[in-house]
């Protein structure tokens, strides 16, 4: 079964086909990043703008890539929700249009289900239940994933995303967007163990993160260093950082898993590219006899391959909308 796969939610224009939810048989993104640098951040109306412009090319280029004709999609899955409304409404009017005028079910599928579902494609054994750390720009979630489309929140950031921590750190250091990866490679030359900062706690909800306070203390102490006139090493800022908001995610999510009883234990989003992130998972989960499954980094960030899949799994279970689908710009994952 053969699905296209249609992704608009933030800033990458992306479209894909995936045969039975695990095969990839293209996968084109159009990023806006280099446009979104000159701002330090994503500018939502510029976004849109960009995926009105080239969404058909992309479909179409998904399409040649896959040597498929659309007569030969069975479905359509599109991210409905969340994101950035106006990106999002580009993607789902896109492919209600393209659903009518091929008489093609409409899938609608949420956004960090689908990155969940990058690692149905890199790990094709994989199958729930599970426990998954989703980290992204906007998003920090534990979640048990009961099956491919019923989830379950375990635990969640109380303020800033680990992602947007990043980003804002790495803007006050003066470092080109996205933070997360510009920080992540200065962190490779860089003391982890230089800059002493705190490790928030929520009270009363040992799943769940706070990156604000974190994220204060690292701009506080570049800002007060500045100020005296006092030099420091980027690297060891970024390293110390790095290994703050990593070792907030890893204590957390393996207190979840050792709470809960599960040995399966995935990552999944853009942070999820984290090299720190996924050197510690890997070494603690050795530790503990668990198994752990990490999408390509490739499929880490926004993609079309990743929408296709959960549309797969989304088709299964009924999942099917009318043509009256609109884009929501915040939706739990554990909507039914």
């Amino acid at each position: 079964m053969k699905i296209l796969g249609i992704e608009s939610s933030c800033d990458e224009t992306a479209a894909s086909v995936v045969e039975d939810g695990r095969t990839v048989l293209s996968n084109v993104v159009a990023s806006q990043v280099e446009e979104h640098k000159l701002y330090g951040g994503v500018v939502p109306e510029i976004a849109s703008r960009r995926h009105a412009e080239c969404i058909s090319q992309v479909v179409k280029k998904a399409l040649e890539e896959a040597n498929t004709s659309l007569s030969e999609i069975d479905a359509i899955g599109v991210t409905h929700a969340p994101g950035l409304i106006g990106a999002l409404l580009v993607g789902v009017n896109f492919a209600k249009g393209l659903a009518y005028a091929s008489k093609k079910p409409l899938v609608p599928t949420h956004h960090l289900r689908s990155h969940i579902a990058s690692n149905y494609i890199s790990n094709k054994d994989l199958k729930p239940p599970f426990l998954c750390l989703v980290v992204s720009g906007g998003h920090s979630h534990i979640v048990l994933a009961e099956s491919y489309t019923r989830m379950k929140i375990i635990g969640r950031t109380r303020d800033d995303a680990a992602g947007e921590a990043f980003d804002k750190a790495a803007r006050t250091l003066g470092m080109s967007y996205p933070g997360g990866i510009s920080m992540d490679i200065e962190a490779e030359k860089g003391d982890p163990f230089s800059f002493p900062l705190p490790r928030p706690v929520v009270q009363g909800a040992p799943y769940d993160f706070s990156f604000s306070g974190l994220k204060t203390a690292i701009i506080n102490t570049i800002h007060n260093a500045e100020q005296r006139g006092t030099e420091f090493s980027k690297a060891d800022i970024c390293a110390s950082f790095r290994w703050a908001v990593v070792d907030c995610l890893v204590t957390n999510f393996l207190k979840a898993a050792e709470d809960y009883k599960v040995n399966t234990l995935v990552i999944a989003g853009g942070v999820s590219a984290n090299s720190l992130l996924r050197k510690r998972l890997t070494e603690e989960c050795n530790k503990r006899g668990y198994k752990l499954f990490m999408p390509e980094k490739k499929y880490c960030g926004d993609n079309g391959a990743m929408v296709a899949s959960q549309a797969y799994y989304e088709y299964l279970d009924g999942n099917i909308a009318p043509l009256s689908l609109n884009a929501v710009a915040t939706l739990p994952i554990d909507y039914r």
